[in-house]
């Protein structure tokens, strides 16, 4: 009723203003319903009932031939005009309205299903003091509501109370920023006080005061007025709608933004109606095709006139005109009549074919086995069928980080302990061995707290553990104590860790199996059991992790008096702070931490340092007075840390592997070879991005420089973008080059193109969320698209969804290029909406990003098959069939333009009318399809070897408008021959018996049937792979055009239909002369060599990277399946602490109040579904895609 409302609001001009301040009281619908508020229904949608036929129609109708037709089919009911009947274009322009119009509906069906199940989620509302079961859909702004754990945050709300000590709540926001980490989220004092008390929440009526909906995720402001008192809001207080609530029993909340001003719904983008540039360019030349027609029948037109005033009068006594018709009157009818007897320049089957040949090329990517992902049971899936050759063009790719790139997995890979490496096989020379799944694996099973999830394989560790060594044992019990995760043991050893950063937990699990297992915490305590026996430490103070310090230390007591620092960070700064007496020790950990940079993995440095109990104690009364400074309170404790953190000793080092997803390096390496550029949009923090893009290959050693712009001013941002570009191009000029120009339907569209500038070498470029947000303005937008276009790759980290798209728009409106976003997760919609191209991974991340996309699948590494083998054969599929459709029919439309001055310009056809109504449906309708859905120009083994082959597609090589006007020319000298050589051979020419054969019946059956055969020919020529289905198509339309011809110019036809076939005899007559089959040979042979030789000399002098490939093809054998070769990177750079926790939280872990306990209540499992691969935690190893057996070709 909200939007009925708001309809005929509008329509009565009362149009609703933008909302400057949101004010809302709690348990107060009516007073809340005066702001008329949208509820917290969702619509993702494009139709209804009511809407679908006439807005699916005006979609279908800006098709420039589809009104076309409508017209065409208008004049076909005037008499005096139609030479053809009107149902020849109703039923085509019917059917592919119909067509269109069902898929569109089915798409829109599964968007109504996917609201509709998300709309009746049911959630638990404090109504009139009681709690109640409704809709997510019937969820008012200032409602109450109660989650509990696992459920989905219903809107965004405000925390009032929770389950957990100090109202915490734990929340993962995979949908919102892709990070799987779980976030802490505190309510106000004053609220949490009300528990789960229903009476004190049904009385609670605080009014908030708070910012407009907006698509900020990491902001928001606002105050709570309760009794008087007032308390700020920030964005820990609020549970945004797409998280999801996690160890937490239940927590209460307050409706500020439902439906569509959630935060997740403000940054997801407007589904739009996608079109490929091929289908923009077939508008512009129909546009085209449609002036030259008008011009072609004005000049017929004119020829009638000219003729009717001086030939005409000879024929009026046989020929005599109706009642009131004059030479001007017959010219304007013939003008109307050359406009339906030439339409076959843009015949309705041209759109009946591409949707045929689009829906072909989507069956045979929702069918290609090496798509198929076995382990989640999931095919690849083109869910739109109208954008395959697009997949053809791509030039940016624009992609997710978590769960895109990465599975989401944290292992812990291998360790240096006192020099020595662990974590890799050797054989009994001495040789590495590889890791597969098959290795026999380290058994844990004397540790009865062991995770049995955790794999390692290199023995050697645990026996080393197990000796006693001192510095293996102290290294693990560093691990198992230097760290603010949270253990939840719900039954007695079943131990669950809660981690704010997954890799913290992949080291604290490491140490837990290893026997250091970290059993329990209290704010003065952690207990441990180190291999079997229960120890407690005494936590004195925990040094907490910041961005500058990028270490974190704790100092701890053990049950020996023995006080100890434990610090654990970055191997840089780690190593600043060692004590000189481990020099050699670095020097050998430092070999071994560039051999796992090398690889890609996390590494984290591990030292220690006794400490004297005096100087503790005058160290922690400074400590106390700092800590409670009003003044400059965080550099005095800084200042302190740095004192307390000197003179380590060296323990070791870790690896940590943020584990990608199968084939991620060698995919974007083929797309980089493909001259395809991939930028990286991620939310997660800046250096852990950029260690994915050094596992990925994306960032390279080899690169010349990589930028890194993080400034946090306009100006700033300004700076480090122009002395970057000036850095890669000292000749770059200070203003873009930037070209306009005008394109679309009737050139109406203004088009801005911003060159590309030379660059010599290779760079990246790194580019956090809060420099974006300034670089993304109108003033620097083009300095940022300059300089990160020069780059070869590009980062951007913590963006928010919107900013996602604004990038991929951004590139879209400059650069002119086509985009393909990929994504996994809610926060990459706005991202694959605004791409020309939008791809949905079916991950650990929901189905929204499948949902909203036009292909999907399960692994990263399908991209590579799907733009390098399915988008290339697709593009040069749709290229060859519209050259050679467009070649059938101006062929066959000219041969009437020169019959015209032969009869009069009387619009009569030079063919037999039922070879017209079957030239395009039957005769050459299934060839051009088999072409168009079967041609390879080389196999898929090929394409991968070749990536550069894809290079054309991005260039528009295969079909733009100068191959549209050399197809109008090849058309043109076609059919002066296949007219005027008729011609010539049956002017005045008899029979071997002596009869007469030149009459219009004989002609037309001889250009028919050269037309037909030439046709043939010229497909024959184009078709690189055959099949057992093409060869049946072109020899089966040869056979079937003669049977239906001997069959309609038969006796019996004409006796039973006599008006209907007319051509009675003339087969047989024409066909079994000699001079007509030379005719034919001679036509033949006049159109199609001129075309051979133009083809040899142009190989020979200029051949394209198909030819080469083609002809290497021919002579060497199919390549062998890359075998998976293990590639080592040397590097010399660290991956830094990329713990994604925040600053603060070693304060909290502290708390006094933190570890209340409360009787009878138990936390529930991390993760809850123990069949995921997140929960599993099972290392998986690379596979390549050509890997299994090949079989037969897959198109």
């Amino acid at each position: 009723m909200g939007l009925v409302a708001s309809f005929f609001g509008q329509l009565c001009g009362k149009e609703k203003k933008p909302e400057e301040e949101r004010h809302l009281r709690a348990n107060d619908r009516s007073f809340n319903l005066t702001y008329q508020y949208a509820n917290n229904a969702i619509k993702t949608s494009k139709y209804n009932i009511l809407t679908f036929l006439p807005r699916n129609l005006f979609e279908q109708f800006q098709r420039l031939a589809n009104a076309y037709f409508l017209f065409l089919m208008i004049l076909q009911v005037i008499p005096q005009v139609s030479s053809l009947s009107w149902f020849t274009t109703a039923v085509p322009l019917m059917f592919v309205l119909s067509i269109t119009a069902v898929k569109d509906a089915n798409d829109d069906i599964n968007r109504h299903k996917s609201d509709n199940q998300v709309n009746n989620r049911i959630v638990n509302v404090l109504v009139d003091g009681k709690l109640k079961n409704e809709k997510w859909m019937n969820v008012q702004v200032g409602d109450i509501i109660k989650l509990e754990n696992n459920q989905f945050v219903t809107a965004d709300l405000l925390l009032l109370s929770s389950s957990e000590p100090l109202n915490l709540v734990y929340v993962e926001t995979a949908e919102l920023d892709g990070e799987t980490n779980l976030k802490v989220k505190q309510a106000l004092t004053v609220t949490g006080e009300m528990g789960d008390n229903i009476d004190a929440l049904a009385g609670f009526n605080g009014e908030v005061r708070c910012e407009p909906p907006n698509n900020r995720l990491d902001k928001f402001t606002g105050t709570l007025s309760l009794n008087g008192q007032t308390a700020a809001l920030d964005n820990d207080k609020v549970l945004l709608r797409g998280c999801t609530l996690r160890n937490t029993e239940w927590c209460f909340g307050l409706v500020i933004f439902g439906g569509p001003d959630t935060k997740l719904m403000q940054n997801s983008g407007k589904t739009t109606f996608k079109r490929t540039s091929i289908d923009h360019l077939m508008n512009v030349l129909v546009l085209c095709i449609f002036g030259f027609l008008a011009s072609m029948c004005t000049f017929l037109a004119i020829g009638n006139a000219i003729w009717e005033s001086r030939e005409g009068s000879m024929f009026v006594a046989f020929l005599p005109l109706e009642k009131g018709v004059d030479s001007s009157l017959s010219s304007f009818l013939s003008f109307w009549s050359y406009i339906i007897v030439l339409n076959t320049l843009v015949p309705i089957s041209l759109y009946v074919s591409v949707e045929i040949i689009r829906l072909g090329n989507s069956f045979f990517i929702d069918w290609d086995r090496k798509m198929y992902y076995p382990k989640s049971d999931t095919p690849a899936q083109a869910r739109t069928t109208t954008l395959n050759e697009e997949l053809g063009q791509i030039k940016y790719i624009f992609s997710d980080k978590t769960g895109t790139l990465t599975q989401n997995i944290m292992t812990f890979n291998k360790c240096s302990i006192s020099g020595k490496a662990y974590g890799e096989l050797f054989d009994f020379t001495g040789h590495r061995v590889e890791i597969t799944e098959k290795t026999e694996k380290v058994d844990f099973s004397w540790n009865q707290l062991a995770d049995p999830k955790f794999v390692f394989h290199d023995h050697r560790l645990l026996e080393t553990v197990k000796e006693g060594n001192p510095d293996a044992q102290a290294f693990f019990r560093l691990l198992a104590l230097c760290h603010t995760v949270m253990p939840d043991e719900k039954k007695e050893g079943e131990l669950y860790y809660q981690a704010q950063s997954p890799d913290e937990g992949a080291l604290v699990t490491a140490a837990r199996n290893f026997g250091f297992v970290f059993r329990s915490r209290t704010p003065e305590s952690i207990t441990v059991v180190e291999m079997g026996k229960q120890v407690i430490y005494e936590l004195l103070a925990v040094l907490d992790f910041n961005n500058v310090r990028k270490r974190m230390s704790v100092i701890v007591r053990s049950p020996e008096g023995k006080l100890t620092l434990f610090c654990k960070g970055a191997d840089t700064i780690i190593f600043e702070r060692l004590h000189p007496s481990c020099k050699k020790l670095v020097e050998v950990t430092n070999t071994h931490l560039s051999d796992y940079a090398g690889e890609g993995l996390r590494t984290l440095a591990l030292a220690y340092k006794d400490l004297d109990e005096s100087f503790m104690d005058e160290w922690k009364q400074r400590h106390h007075e700092a800590s409670t400074a009003l003044v400059e309170r965080e550099e005095k404790l800084d200042e302190l840390y740095e004192e307390i953190e000197k003179d380590l000793l060296l323990l070791g080092a870790t690896a940590v592997e943020d584990k990608l997803q199968d084939g991620v390096p060698q995919t974007i390496e083929q797309l980089a070879k493909a001259d395809i550029k991939i930028w990286v949009l991620t939310g997660d923090k800046q250096e852990t991005a950029e260690n994915i893009g050094y596992s990925c290959n994306m960032l390279r050693e080899e690169m010349k420089e990589i930028f890194i712009v993080a400034a946090n001013t306009a100006e700033g941002v300004k700076e480090e973008l122009q002395n970057a570009r000036r850095k890669m191009s000292s000749s770059s000029a200070d203003k873009p080059s930037v070209i306009k120009a005008r394109a679309g339907l009737f050139w109406l569209q203004k088009t801005e193109t911003v060159q590309d500038e030379e660059v010599d070498g290779e760079y990246g470029l790194v580019i956090n969320g809060h420099s974006l947000a300034f670089a993304l303005e109108k003033d620097l937008q083009l300095e940022l698209l300059r300089t990160a276009c020069m780059c070869q790759t590009v980062i951007c980290c913590r963006v928010t969804p919107l900013q996602k798209a604004q990038v991929v728009q951004l590139v879209k409106k400059y650069k002119q290029a086509v985009t393909l976003a990929i994504g996994d997760g809610a926060n990459d919609v706005s991202m694959i909406k605004a791409a020309h191209i939008g791809v949905g991974i079916s991950g650990q991340e929901g189905m929204q990003a499948v949902l909203s996309s036009d292909f999907s699948f399960a692994q990263f590494r399908y991209l590579q098959r799907l733009l390098l083998v399915h988008g290339r054969w697709s593009y040069l599929r749709m290229c060859k069939f519209l050259q050679y459709f467009f070649y059938k029919n101006f062929t066959f439309t000219f041969v009437h333009f020169w019959y015209a001055f032969f009869c009069g310009f009387s619009a009569q056809t030079v063919y037999d009318e039922w070879f017209i109504t079957l030239y395009n449906l039957m005769y050459t309708a299934l060839p051009v399809l088999g072409l168009s859905i079967f041609d390879q120009d080389v196999n898929d083994r090929w394409s991968f070897q070749y990536p550069q082959l894809y290079t054309p597609g991005q260039l528009n090589q295969y079909f733009s408008k100068k191959a549209f006007v050399r197809c109008m020319m090849k058309s043109c000298y076609s059919s002066l021959i296949l007219f005027f050589i008729p011609w010539a051979a049956m002017h005045d020419t008899v029979r071997d018996d002596g009869k007469d054969i030149a009459d219009y019946q004989s002609f037309a059956l001889l250009a028919q049937t050269c037309l037909l055969i030439v046709m043939s020919i010229q497909l024959s020529l184009d078709t690189h792979y055959w099949t057992a289905v093409n060869q049946f198509f072109v020899w089966g339309s040869l056979a079937g055009y003669f049977a239906i011809t001997f069959t309609m110019y038969s006796n019996g036809m004409f006796l039973i239909f006599t008006s209907a076939f007319p051509f009675i005899g003339t087969a047989r007559n024409s066909l079994n002369q000699p001079n007509v089959w030379l005719t034919i040979f001679l036509t033949s042979l006049l159109c199609i060599l001129p075309v051979v030789a133009f083809r040899f000399i142009l190989i020979q002098l200029r051949p394209t990277i198909n030819d080469k490939v083609r002809h290497k093809m021919r002579k060497e054998a199919l390549p062998a399946p890359t075998k998976p070769v293990r590639v080592k990177r040397i590097s010399t750079r660290r991956s830094g602490y990329a713990f994604s926790h925040s600053q603060g939280y070693g304060d909290l872990v502290t708390s006094r109040k933190f570890l209340l306990k409360i009787p009878v209540r138990t936390r529930p499992a991390l993760f809850t579904e123990t069949d995921s691969p997140l929960a599993q935690n099972q290392p998986q190893h690379y596979r390549t895609i050509t890997e299994e057996p090949e079989g037969s070709q897959s198109p």
